[in-house]
C-alpha cells in the first residue's frame, strides 16, 4: 500500500513539474516546455501543435537559418500556452494566404521544428522533381487603370517538363522582386500541392520611385527536403498606374536651379531683378485643379483633363486617353467628397474620394491622393496614387 502511495506521489511530482506555457529563457528549456506541453495533448493535437509552431516559425519570424529563426520564434511566442499559439498560428496563416487552421485535419506531414536532418519513407517533403516552372499573369484589372496585380505561380516539373503530382507537403516557397538589382520586396508562402495558387503580387505594394523602366525581375525558390529549386524571370512589365506614388512634394520635383555669374560693372545699389527670377505664387485652392480634372473626365473631355496635369508617369496625351489602358474608358465619374489635405507655395496634396463609371457600365469607388505641383503659378497635378 505504502509502494503504491509513493507511486502515485512521484507520478503526481512529475506531472505537477510539467511546463504548461513556453519558456524560452534558452533554447534547450524551449524545446522542453513544447515538449512537455505537447505530452498532455492527444495525439491529433500534438501533429497541430507542431504544424502550428512550424507555421510561426515560417511565416511570423525573420532569421537567417534555423537557429536564429529558432531564437526569434522563441521570442515571440514565451510565455504564451497552447491555446495562445494555435490562434496566433490561424492569424498568421490567414494574413499569408496560407490553406491551414488549428482546427482542421493534419495537412502538412510531419513537423519538427528543432531540425530533420534524414528523410524519412514518409516525409511529405521529399520530392522527386527535375527543375521548377514560372509563370506570371496580370490580374484584377480595372477597365480605368488596367491590371492592379501579377499572379506568380510556381510549379515543381520532372525530368520530362511534366507537373507533379503530390499533396500534404510543406515546401517553404519564397518569393522575390528585383528591379536594376535591388531587391524591393520579399514574401513567402507554403507549398502544400502541385495545385499551390502562388503569390499574388499587388502593384501598390512596390513604390514607383524604386522601380527602373516599369520593369521588374521576379525570383522564386521552392525548398524541398533534399534541393531547393529556384527559378527568375527577368524583365516582367508592370502597370505604372497601380504603382505605389509618392505624395506631391517639392523634393519630387526640385526646381532646376541656373548659377548666376555676377556682373562686375552693375550698378550695385539698384537690385538686378531679371537676374533672380522668382516662381510666380499659385493662384487659388490646389483642389480646384482636381476638380476641374474630374469634370473634364466626368465629361469626357480627355484634353481639358490632360492639360490640368504634368505628370511623367501618364506619359503622352495618346497613352493617358487610350480607352483600354487610360482614362479613355471612363464613362463619367461621380464626386463624393475633395479635401486639401497640405499646401506650400511649391507644392500640394489633395485627397478626393469618387466613383467610377466605365463604358461598360462597370463602377469602382476609389479614394486617391492627388499631388500638385506650382507650374508658373498654376496648380497641376504631378502625382496620382490609389489608397
Amino acid at each position: 500500500m505504502k509502494r503504491l502511495l509513493l507511486l502515485f506521489l512521484l507520478g503526481f511530482l512529475v506531472i505537477s513539474c510539467r511546463k504548461d506555457k513556453v519558456d524560452a529563457t534558452t533554447t534547450k528549456s524551449l524545446q522542453s516546455s513544447i515538449n512537455d506541453m505537447a505530452a498532455g495533448l492527444s495525439t491529433l493535437q500534438q501533429v497541430k501543435f507542431n504544424e502550428a509552431l512550424y507555421i510561426l516559425k515560417t511565416f511570423a519570424v525573420e532569421g537567417e537559418g534555423d537557429y536564429s529563426e529558432l531564437k526569434a520564434l522563441g521570442k515571440l511566442i514565451n510565455g504564451m500556452k497552447v491555446p495562445q499559439i494555435f490562434a496566433l498560428a490561424d492569424q498568421t496563416a490567414q494574413k499569408n494566404g496560407i490553406e491551414w487552421s488549428s482546427t482542421g485535419p493534419p495537412s502538412l506531414g510531419e513537423m519538427n521544428i528543432f531540425g530533420r536532418d534524414l528523410a524519412t519513407e514518409s516525409d511529405p517533403n521529399d520530392i522527386s522533381a527535375s527543375s521548377l516552372a514560372l509563370t506570371t499573369t496580370p490580374v484584377a484589372v480595372d477597365s480605368v487603370l488596367g491590371p492592379k496585380s501579377l499572379q506568380i505561380v510556381p510549379r515543381l516539373l520532372d525530368a520530362g517538363g511534366k507537373p507533379i503530382d503530390f499533396s500534404g507537403a510543406a515546401l517553404e516557397a519564397v518569393l522575390e522582386v528585383f528591379s536594376n538589382g535591388n531587391r524591393i520586396l520579399t514574401s513567402k508562402n507554403l507549398m502544400q500541392n502541385n495545385n499551390f495558387k502562388g503569390f499574388s503580387l499587388r502593384f501598390a505594394s512596390l513604390p514607383a520611385q524604386k522601380i527602373t523602366d516599369n520593369r521588374i525581375d521576379i525570383t522564386v525558390s521552392v525548398k524541398t527536403t533534399k534541393k531547393t529549386f529556384k527559378m527568375s524571370k527577368i524583365g516582367v512589365p508592370v502597370n505604372p498606374k497601380g504603382l505605389l506614388m509618392p505624395a506631391g512634394n517639392p523634393t519630387d520635383n526640385p526646381a532646376e536651379t541656373v548659377p548666376v555669374t555676377p556682373d562686375m560693372d552693375a550698378d550695385l545699389s539698384v537690385p538686378d531683378v531679371a537676374a533672380a527670377p522668382t516662381q510666380p505664387v499659385a493662384s487659388g485652392d490646389p483642389k480646384n485643379t482636381v476638380t476641374k480634372f474630374l469634370n473634364n473626365l466626368n465629361a469626357q473631355n480627355l484634353k481639358g483633363a490632360y492639360d490640368t496635369a504634368d505628370n511623367q508617369n501618364w506619359g503622352s496625351y495618346e497613352t493617358f486617353s487610350n480607352p483600354t489602358s487610360g482614362f479613355g474608358a471612363v464613362k463619367n465619374v461621380t464626386v463624393k467628397n475633395l479635401t486639401t489635405s497640405s499646401a506650400t507655395a511649391t507644392a500640394a496634396s489633395v485627397n478626393a474620394t469618387y466613383d467610377v463609371t466605365d463604358k461598360s457600365g462597370k463602377t469602382t469607388a476609389l479614394q486617391v491622393t492627388f499631388g500638385l505641383k506650382n507650374v508658373n503659378g498654376q496648380w497641376k497635378i504631378s502625382s496620382y496614387k490609389i489608397n
